[in-house]
């Protein structure tokens, strides 16, 4: 049976999040406070899984390297061993699926990307329903709080038939990281339009130098995001309420020319093969005055040992454009394989890995946006707290404004892979609009055919 068609129109996304206010949605049968109570108090056995060893599937990011670093905390507190694997996000996702076809996956405990892996999971029952285990008073820790989760995270890590198959462990607005010291040694204020945004990419890049006036993901399926941040803000959408996508409407190839033109024009040579951290080498050696990419990155701009900017980055939320102002938003978290023998210690890593020591020292790391509110406060009070405060306010602005970045269905690998070709392509000079039809009427019975399955 098909899931429904997940109407991405701002209109039906409001009605959306306002009828999920409540939380009762978020938890499936179990409405939050019920989870909340269900969890009982009392001391909580952390050393019941004591000599068993469990294998992490990672992404390589701040947050991978966040988690990996303090796996020893988790040892000692459990009795747990961890193996762990950590690679980039397109390998991941790639390796994921073969893994999980053979029903024999090597891992435990994976990480996934809402955005792309959300619900070709539920859709396969790749991962494990958590519900069980956290209405079981000896295996849920009564720290979990789901209260202490925002709204945004429960929403992205329960399906639409209740099934809790994950923890969220970080929200992913997307920003503009810009240099402060190019902006202002040519007296330019940070863009607060898209028409600005393009100014001031003309006015920055210097070829001369070898400054681009921005940067951002060019390389096929990586970039689709980008584009996507440019069709929110000109009103546009991914697909209606009967599942016609709107991908080549008038507000997507307005999107499609602001992409061509701010890579394509005002981008790096190479461009068209850059992903995130290509850009962001780029951007933390000085020689591009903008990049558009997640709101996690801050840690490596502002490490001395990797950056040459330090002190100089600027934090700005997305400028609006002619219709609205959006961040477009993504989002982690990390399930239990269904195939896994070794449920019950891969569920005491998902409790510990989304505690709130964890949530705070992501905020203090600069590494990316807790899900949990209690983060925002613990962090900003502690001596420790080195993120900068204009990253924190562009953080929490960002949230406010943000919207799913990329359509709500299975096949959003090929939905990226078949845009991805078409942006690429613009970059090299090819017409948007011809791209964007071109492009949809290539996807439209992939889509048709993915919700009739």
């Amino acid at each position: 049976m098909s899931q429904p068609i997940h109407d991405d129109r701002p209109d039906a996304l409001r009605r959306r999040l306002l009828g999920a206010g409540a939380g009762a949605v978020a938890l499936g049968a179990l409405s939050g406070a019920a989870l909340i109570q269900a969890q009982g108090s009392g001391a909580f056995d952390w050393k019941r899984f004591k000599g068993e060893k469990i294998e992490i599937f990672l992404v390589k990011s701040p947050r991978g390297d966040l988690l990996t670093r303090f796996h020893k905390e988790f040892e000692d507190l459990t009795g747990i061993v961890v193996g762990s694997e950590m690679v980039p996000e397109q390998q991941q996702r790639q390796k994921a699926v073969i893994e999980f076809n053979s029903g024999n996956p090597s891992f435990d405990v994976i990480a996934l990307s809402y955005h792309v892996q959300k619900r070709q999971f539920a859709k396969n029952n790749w991962l494990t329903d958590l519900r069980p285990m956290i209405a079981d008073k000896s295996l849920a820790d009564p720290a979990l709080d789901f209260a202490d989760f925002a709204q945004g995270g429960l929403n992205y890590a329960v399906e639409p038939d209740g099934r809790v198959n994950s923890l969220p462990l970080n929200l992913d607005p997307w920003v503009v990281y810009y240099n402060k010291e190019l902006f202002d040694a040519k007296g330019i204020a940070f863009p607060k339009t898209f028409a600005e945004m393009q100014d001031a990419a003309a006015k920055l890049t210097d070829s001369g130098k070898g400054i681009a006036g921005f940067v951002a993901r060019g390389l096929k399926n990586a970039n689709v995001p980008v584009w996507t941040s440019f069709l929110l803000g000109y009103g546009g959408s991914f697909i209606d309420g009967k599942g016609k996508l709107l991908t080549d409407s008038s507000e997507a190839i307005d999107a499609g020319k602001m992409y061509q033109v701010m890579l394509g024009k005002y981008g790096p040579p190479g461009v068209a093969g850059f992903n995130w951290n290509e850009s962001q080498s780029l951007f933390l050696q000085g020689k591009a005055a903008m990049w558009l990419d997640g709101i996690g990155f801050a840690q490596p701009l502002e490490d001395p040992t990797k950056s040459r900017i330090v002190g100089k980055v600027g934090y700005g939320v997305m400028p609006a454009g002619p219709k609205r102002q959006v961040s477009a938003l993504f989002g982690d978290g990390e399930g239990i394989s269904t195939y896994s023998k070794k449920k019950g210690p891969a569920w005491f890593y998902l409790q510990w890995a989304s505690n709130k020591m964890n949530q705070t020292r992501m905020l203090q790391a600069a590494a990316g946006a807790p899900v949990r509110n209690s983060a925002y406060a613990a962090a900003q009070s502690s001596s420790d707290f080195k993120a900068p405060k204009q990253w924190v306010e562009c953080m929490l602005t960002s949230a406010r404004i943000a919207q799913p970045g990329l359509p709500v269905i299975s096949p959003v690998t090929e939905f990226r892979d078949v845009f991805g070709v078409a942006l690429t392509n613009m970059i090299n000079g090819a017409d948007p609009a011809a791209e964007l039809k071109k492009a949809t009427a290539d996807f439209q019975p992939v889509l048709d055919k993915s919700e009739k399955a």
